[in-house]
């Protein structure tokens, strides 16, 4: 149930915002409805834009970050997320497999899972993590920096799932089967 303004397309959202969804129009061939929504505050749009571009140039590899997103999704119940997610990692060309494992903080990749059932944890307890869990993404070889990033896309993850689940954002993506709320 959308409960919340969605422009239609890009220029019925606020004049400030267009640029912004033309941007995501030309890199990725359309205004997904989570960006035309969140387009009603035009602030926030560019927070969002800006944090996603920002971190798509950090240490972490692209897989790894889907991965993340995948099992926040899952925690936070966001379907939206979870489907957009899903087709994101589809053309990353991880298997049904892995895209599965990741959806509860799982891979098949020994380093990727420390870093997908540690940002899994995050979400899950609301940051309430030990010493020994840093501890244990640290020596699965990860970085300070990549640390950081971990925790950044928990953050930027569960933004987009909130604003997907406040406001009943339709889904634009194919949907899936969700892993499930975590306990």
């Amino acid at each position: 149930m959308l409960n919340i303004n969605l422009p239609k397309d890009v220029n019925s959202a606020p004049q400030a915002a267009q640029p912004l969804l033309q941007a995501v129009e030309k890199k990725i061939g359309f205004a997904p409805n989570l960006y035309r929504l969140i387009s009603n505050s035009p602030a926030a749009l560019e927070g969002t834009l800006s944090l996603t571009e920002a971190l798509g140039k950090g240490a972490l590899d692209a897989k790894t970050r889907e991965g993340i997103a995948l099992a926040v999704a899952n925690v936070n119940g966001c379907n939206y997320c979870n489907a957009a997610h899903t087709a994101i990692a589809g053309m990353l060309k991880l298997d049904a497999n892995e895209i599965a494992a990741n959806r509860k903080g799982r891979s098949s990749d020994p380093k990727a899972e420390a870093a997908v059932a540690f940002a899994r944890k995050v979400a899950i307890s609301r940051a309430d993590v030990t010493s020994s869990d840093v501890q244990a993404v640290r020596d699965a070889g990860f970085s300070d920096a990549e640390l950081v990033e971990i925790v950044a896309h928990v953050a930027l993850n569960t933004l987009t799932n909130y604003v997907n689940e406040v406001f009943g954002t339709p889904i634009d993506f194919p949907e899936v089967e969700p892993a499930g709320r975590a306990a």
